[in-house]
């Protein structure tokens, strides 16, 4: 998490969800350890929804369905067949209804009759439609080395980088200015 925030920098809540654990590449960093971090997640990814209970077994849940988003995006991104089963357990989670909003008193909350499910199921629904459609080819990984975080590339030349010039991007101007004083 960035200041107690979490990375909402992919540009869908897809990846965004997706990067709920950083670093996939070295010792992963794990964004979702609890119930209560998920709770937090969907609160600020969604905006303010009704209580409900989230459970060991949703927390178990989100983090299965976030690794099968993963390894389908990813295939996406190579032109791959992704995993059938993958691809079942995305297709399974779309399923529930979805987050509905709902006027409050000037505000919008989301109601979800199936709590948590309704916000896995808004990410799934996502990744579908990602996945199988024509912004796919614009979904790139970060090209900083100790980052893994997926995103939509939606810069007019099409030619970002990095998931964030404001995290990785400064980080990868800072290096290559110390090298070239370096060398």
């Amino acid at each position: 998490m960035i200041g107690g925030m979490f990375p909402f920098i992919g540009g869908r809540p897809s990846l965004n969800f997706v990067a709920t654990l950083g670093r996939r590449h070295a010792v992963p960093v794990e964004r979702l350890p609890d119930p209560e971090a998920l709770r937090r997640w969907i609160g600020q990814a969604y905006g303010p929804a009704e209580p409900y209970e989230i459970s060991a077994a949703d927390l178990t849940e989100a983090r299965t369905l976030r690794e099968a988003l993963y390894r389908v995006l990813t295939a996406a991104m190579r032109g791959q067949r992704p995993d059938p089963g993958d691809v079942a357990a995305v297709n399974a989670a779309a399923r529930p209804p979805d987050l509905t909003p709902q006027l409050g008193e000037g505000d919008v909350r989301w109601r979800a009759d199936e709590g948590v499910r309704a916000a896995l199921s808004a990410v799934a629904r996502d990744a579908i439609l990602l996945a199988g459609g024509p912004l796919m080819k614009r979904v790139k990984k970060c090209e900083n080395p100790d980052c893994s975080l997926l995103f939509l590339d939606d810069s007019q030349a099409r030619r970002r980088r990095w998931c964030s010039m404001e995290r990785c991007g400064n980080q990868a101007k800072v290096a290559g200015y110390r090298a070239r004083r370096s060398g």
